[in-house]
């Protein structure tokens, strides 16, 4: 976290003074072995909606990451398992609180092998404060006449609302916030 406030031109402490390493969820996936992957698809493109997500994945492969070049054009690139890595993923938390700076990343999983079952596991940061008086949003020390915010406050209990309401292959979490 210290390394995403530098990123940004913030202190080292203030993601973590905004408690998004207090709230933790961790899930597992295995997929089993499929005789034709190629019809199959594991998980379709979303984002997450929290601050981080620390994904370990095993050798089988299968997560994609959405790329989008110069011209605007889209596309999957296999994100290969490297043995005792992990994948970090920003968050649509993190991409409102950032003004931007950051952006959550679009990422699907596809199935790769009729051999081998596959499995994953993650860790979702968010933050752990929930009070209806503790507001998100983005951060104050990025927002300047310059680069006004894009999205407006909201505490957790309404993001968490909005997130359980839209369809997991949907943008509509960031959309519901912009200003």
């Amino acid at each position: 976290m210290a390394l995403l406030c530098e990123g940004l031109g913030l202190r080292g402490e203030t993601l973590e003074e905004a408690s998004c390493l207090e709230g933790k969820l961790m899930v597992c996936h295995y997929y089993p072995v499929c005789p034709e992957p190629e019809r199959t698809m594991g998980i379709v493109p979303h984002t997450d909606p929290g601050v981080l997500t620390v994904l370990a994945q095993d050798g089988v492969g299968g997560l994609q990451v959405k790329h989008t070049n110069e011209d605007g054009e889209s596309y999957w690139v296999d994100a290969k398992p490297v043995p005792g890595a992990l994948v970090i993923n920003v968050g649509d938390l993190l991409q409102i609180m950032s003004n931007d700076k950051y952006k959550s990343v679009e990422h699907r999983v596809v199935m790769k092998s009729h051999e081998e079952a596959r499995v994953s596991s993650a860790i979702f940061y968010n933050p752990g404060k929930r009070g209806d008086s503790v507001f998100y949003g983005p951060l104050p020390d990025l927002i300047s006449s310059g680069n006004p915010p894009k999205y407006r406050n909201f505490t957790m209990s309404e993001f968490l609302g909005a997130f359980f309401k839209r369809d997991l292959a949907s943008k509509a979490l960031i959309e519901h916030f912009k200003i």
